[in-house]
């Protein structure tokens, strides 16, 4: 069983714990890292971020993941994803290898999606 997420019903949840959403919002430690690029620590470690993001939604924890496309100081990510709990939320935010290495920080925010291609709509 996944203690981040449980298991045993849709997306991973248990019926005793049901399903929530999430956002992290992403903004990197050094801004100057889009204007004169990463260093190669830095690019290791946003190849490593992009691959555990990928491995989540392949798992069904994460619904998406996007960032803005400017390169000032207003740059930012996000993470849409589901968990169990709020604790459980952060430890998911935390095993980002982006914010576990210091090259972004992450803020959480309770979230959920509202309209969504392929979502019913009522």
């Amino acid at each position: 069983m996944n203690p981040v997420i449980g298991s045993g019903f849709a997306g991973g949840q248990s019926l005793s714990e049901p399903e929530q959403q999430f956002l992290y919002k992403l903004q990197l430690t050094r801004a100057a890292m889009l204007k004169t690029g990463p260093t190669s620590a830095e690019k290791a470690v946003v190849d490593e971020h992009y691959s555990h993001l990928k491995q989540l939604t392949k798992q069904g924890v994460v619904i998406l993941v996007g960032r803005t496309l400017n390169t000032d100081e207003t740059v930012f990510g996000i993470v849409i994803f589901r968990a169990a709990s709020t604790n459980a939320a952060r430890d998911i935010m935390n095993s980002d290898p982006a914010v576990k290495q210091g090259v972004m920080k992450a803020t959480l925010f309770p979230f959920h999606v509202a309209l969504m291609e392929g979502k019913p709509i009522d």
